[in-house]
C-alpha cells in the first residue's frame, strides 16, 4: 500500500473518530433530539452548574441550560433545563424538582419526581415547584451538635453516677432515713408491721363497700321501698350510667333542641313525664337524618341538695332517652345521656332546669361511657332513703 493510501486511510479513521464523538456528546446534551425547556427556581442551588444532569426516575433526561441570579435580594434562581420530550409523558405539573449530590462530595444534578395519574400536563416553558436541597454544611452543623450533646450527655452520666455512688455509701454506712431502714432490723419489723395493719384495713373497708351495695339491691326490693326508688329511676341503678358519658366533646353540634324541665316534667324534683309529645320533633330528626352521635344533657335549678340534683338530672337525662329510643326508629347506641345538676341560669322559664338534646355530626367519635353509678351517688340515695323512712316512719 502506498504512502497517500496509508495517509488516507488515516485521515478517514479520525474524521470517524471525530463525528462518533460528537454524536456521543450530542446525546448527553440532547443536540440532535427534540427537547422542550422547564423552570424551577431554588433560594440556594448548591453548586449545581450549567451542563449538569436532570434526572427523571434516576436516568439522564434532560441537561440545564442557563442558571440566572435573581433581579432583587428577595428573589429565587432560576434554572432553565432542556428535557427529552419522551418525558412529557411522565412529568407533570405536580412533579417536584430538587438538587441531589451523587455520593457524599459528588457533582449536583436535577432530580425530577413523577407526576401523579391525574396531574395536569405541563407546557414548554412551565415553571416545576422545588423543595430545598440539603447542603453538606447544614449536615456538618447538625452533626456538631448531635456531637456536643452526646458529650453532654456522658458528663451527665458521670455526674449522676459519682451522686449515686455518693449515696450509695451513705446508705451503707447507715446515714438517712433510707439508711437506717437497711442497717435497723427493729425499724424494719415496725415498717412490715405497719403494711401488714394497712393491707388488713383495705380489706375490711373493701369488705364494708361490698356489704353496701348488696343492703342497697336488697333495700331497693324490698316491698315497702320499691316504689321509692322506681320514682327516682333506681329499680336498676347500673342503667343510669350504661349509656352515660364523662362530658361533651369539644366540637360544636349541628343542631340543639332545648327543653324547660318544667315543661316536660310534673314536679320541680320529678321525673315524671307529663309533656312528652312536645320532644316528637326531635325524635323524627334523629330518625330521618344522619348523625354522628347526639346526647341527652339535662340539668336541674338551683335549689336543693347538689349531690341530689345529680342524680336528678340523670334520670331525667336517662328517662328522655328511653322516650325516644322507644317512640322513633333510631341506633340507640348513638344517643347518649349526661347528668350535670345544678345550673347557673337562674332565668324564670328554667327554674327547673333544662334538657338539651345536642347532635354532633357524622364521623364525630363517642366520648367515653362512664364506668358504673359512682359511691357518691350511691351513698346520697341511702341518705334519701334512710330520711323518706323517718318521714312515714316505715322501719326496715
Amino acid at each position: 500500500m502506498s504512502r497517500a493510501a496509508r495517509l488516507g486511510l488515516f485521515i478517514l479513521a479520525t474524521l470517524a473518530i471525530l463525528v462518533s464523538g460528537i454524536f456521543i456528546i450530542g446525546s448527553k446534551q440532547y443536540l440532535f433530539s427534540s427537547t422542550y425547556p422547564l423552570k424551577t427556581q431554588f433560594a440556594d442551588v448548591a453548586g449545581l452548574a450549567v451542563g449538569a444532569d436532570v434526572r427523571v426516575g434516576g436516568i439522564h433526561s434532560g441537561t440545564i441550560r442557563s442558571i440566572t441570579l435573581p433581579h432583587h435580594p428577595d428573589g429565587k434562581v432560576t434554572v432553565i433545563a432542556d428535557m427529552d420530550n419522551k418525558t412529557r409523558e411522565i412529568i407533570k405539573q405536580d412533579s417536584i424538582a430538587t438538587i441531589e449530590t451523587e455520593g457524599l462530595v459528588g457533582d449536583q444534578y436535577l432530580a425530577i419526581s413523577f407526576g401523579s395519574a391525574s396531574g395536569a400536563e405541563l407546557h414548554p416553558g412551565d415553571t416545576l415547584a422545588s423543595q430545598a436541597p440539603l447542603a453538606m454544611s447544614d449536615l456538618l452543623k447538625k452533626a456538631n451538635g448531635m456531637f456536643a450533646s452526646g458529650q453532654q450527655a456522658v458528663a451527665n452520666t458521670a455526674q449522676t453516677t459519682a451522686n449515686l455512688n455518693a449515696i450509695s455509701g451513705k446508705i451503707n454506712s447507715g446515714q438517712g432515713t433510707i439508711g437506717a431502714m437497711v442497717n435497723d432490723q427493729q425499724l424494719y419489723n415496725n415498717l412490715n408491721q405497719t403494711s401488714v395493719a394497712l393491707r388488713e384495713t383495705m380489706v375490711q373497708a373493701q369488705t364494708g363497700v361490698t356489704d353496701f351495695q348488696e343492703n342497697m339491691e336488697a333495700m331497693k326490693h324490698n316491698f315497702f321501698l320499691r316504689a321509692f326508688f322506681k320514682n327516682r329511676g333506681y329499680e336498676d341503678s347500673a342503667e343510669l350510667t350504661n349509656n352515660a358519658i364523662k362530658k361533651l366533646p369539644s366540637i360544636e353540634p349541628v343542631k340543639s333542641f332545648v327543653f324547660s324541665a318544667k315543661d316536660i316534667f310534673d314536679k320541680q324534683d320529678s321525673t315524671k313525664l307529663k309533656n312528652q309529645k312536645s320532644m316528637d320533633l326531635c325524635g323524627e330528626y334523629l330518625m330521618h337524618n344522619p348523625f354522628g352521635f347526639a346526647a341527652v344533657v339535662s340539668t336541674t335549678s338551683m335549689d336543693g341538695d347538689t349531690q341530689k340534683d345529680i342524680v336528678l338530672s340523670e334520670v331525667r337525662a336517662l328517662l328522655v332517652r328511653n322516650y325516644l329510643i322507644e317512640n322513633f326508629g333510631f341506633d340507640d347506641s348513638t344517643l347518649r345521656t349526661l347528668g350535670m345538676g345544678k345550673q347557673t341560669d337562674s332565668s324564670e322559664e328554667k327554674e327547673w332546669g333544662t334538657v338539651r338534646i345536642l347532635v354532633y355530626p357524622a364521623g364525630s367519635s363517642v366520648p367515653p361511657l362512664m364506668a358504673n353509678t359512682t359511691k357518691e351517688n350511691a351513698a346520697t340515695v341511702l341518705d334519701e332513703t334512710q330520711k323518706e323512712l323517718q318521714r312515714s316512719s316505715i322501719k326496715p
